[in-house]
């Protein structure tokens, strides 16, 4: 480190003749502020100099030394993962989503086909937790006891039909037409039994619930199963098909619709019911059959039709199916012995082979109203009462559709 001048040094410098010219020799250039100066830089080179390490600092220096020369020292957390880490991720990025993301996509794709299927109304889609996702009855093996409960009022709709309707919770169409199970009876086999029930089915869904029924055509299918030597009832219902009055009414066997006045709103009708059999006295097997069917309509001369309007038949019949070994009967056909129908929310006193019911808006002039009502109020959906009550009443009102 340089000597420090004197201050005599210091005090010739300051008294020069500040003309510019050289001090003088054995005199000093350097002045307080420059010495200042250099007194701090040299505090500080002497603060950050290097300082010997401590004995426990050489130890655990050494010991990392000798673990890296073996390849036991970790990667610095500041360096991030390695290449085989990130690749291990990716890996495992993979394979989750091979786990998880497939069926995530077809969950996602199910709700956007059928958002009722979350619970509540995320969507806010107006529709209540008893409308389209409200769960189906069981099939009915006895009588109701009652009728069905009052369901919420709600509108129908063409999206949703059946709102407001106990016939909601009903089966779709043929599915609510279930067969009990075929048992031998006197001498008929399990097989025979089976062919009376199959075909009682056949002429049901002929009846009402093919398309083509409804839309007013010949239901040739249900004509086929029924026994051909009774030829009194079979003249009487094609007669009622093509020129039906009061006395040939095809509708108390099948259910038709004008359709140059209706159509169904959708393409389902509710359906439900139960079917029992028992032995017959002619050696034969008689099959009961009891069903409601409710059909939502919409008027075809509307430009845009929005107004729903259901029409409910329900339709009592006993069939029976005779040993051909044992009486003169065709084989495989049945016999109509008892049928009967009521009709809830159609025209009293129309006889023109049609249904017709009645809408709250105003219709075409050629819509037939009919008569007025003059029977009493009654509950379409009771299914627990006779068909005989209240059969001599006359035409009434209807309760609820």
């Amino acid at each position: 480190m340089a000597d420090r001048p004197s201050e005599e040094h210091r005090s010739g410098s300051e008294e020069g003749d500040g003309d510019g010219a050289s001090p003088r020799p054995g005199s000093s250039s350097i002045s307080d502020e420059e010495w200042a100066k250099f007194l701090q830089d040299s505090e500080r080179e002497i603060a950050s100099a290097p300082k010997e390490p401590s004995a426990r600092a050489r130890m655990v220096t050494e010991r990392l030394r000798q673990r890296e020369a073996r390849g036991e020292l970790p990667e610095s957390w500041r360096a991030g993962p390695s290449p085989q880490e990130i690749q291990g991720r990716a890996a495992r990025k993979r394979r989750l989503w091979a786990i998880i993301g497939v069926p995530v996509v077809i969950a996602v794709a199910v709700v956007a086909m059928k958002p009722s299927l979350l619970p509540g109304d995320p969507f806010g889609s107006g529709e209540s937790e008893a409308g389209a996702s409200a769960s189906p009855l069981p099939a009915e093996t006895a009588a109701p006891t009652r009728a069905p409960e009052a369901v919420d009022p709600q509108t129908p709709t063409l999206d949703r039909p059946f709102a407001g309707s106990p016939a909601l919770q009903w089966a779709d169409g043929a599915a609510g037409i279930v067969l009990p199970k075929a048992t031998p009876i006197g001498s008929l086999s399990k097989a025979q039994v089976e062919q009376a029930l199959q075909q009682t089915r056949k002429l049901l869904i002929d009846s009402n619930l093919d398309p083509a029924t409804l839309r007013g055509e010949r239901p040739t299918a249900a004509l086929s199963v029924i026994e051909p030597r009774q030829k009194e009832l079979l003249d009487k219902l094609n007669t009622g098909l093509s020129k039906p009055d009061k006395e040939h009414d095809p509708l108390g066997m099948f259910s038709r619709f004008n359709p140059k006045e209706l159509r169904l709103a959708g393409s389902v009708v509710k359906t439900r019911g139960r079917m029992t059999f028992k032995a017959g006295e002619q050696a034969s097997v008689v099959v009961h059959a009891d069903y409601t069917f409710v059909y939502p309509l919409v008027r075809v001369d509307k430009d845009v039709p929005t107004e729903v309007s259901r029409t409910i038949v329900r339709r009592v019949l006993d069939l029976e199916l005779s040993d051909p070994a044992k009486y003169a009967v065709t084989p495989g056909k049945i016999a109509v012995r008892k049928f009967d129908r009521d009709i809830g929310n159609s025209a009293c006193d129309v006889y023109d082979g049609f249904l017709h019911p009645s809408f709250s808006t105003a219709g075409t002039s050629a819509d037939p109203t009919g008569a007025p009502p003059t029977g009493p109020t009654t509950d379409p959906y009771d299914r627990s009462k006779d068909l005989d009550e209240n059969r001599d009443e006359g035409c009434g009102v209807v309760s609820r559709t």
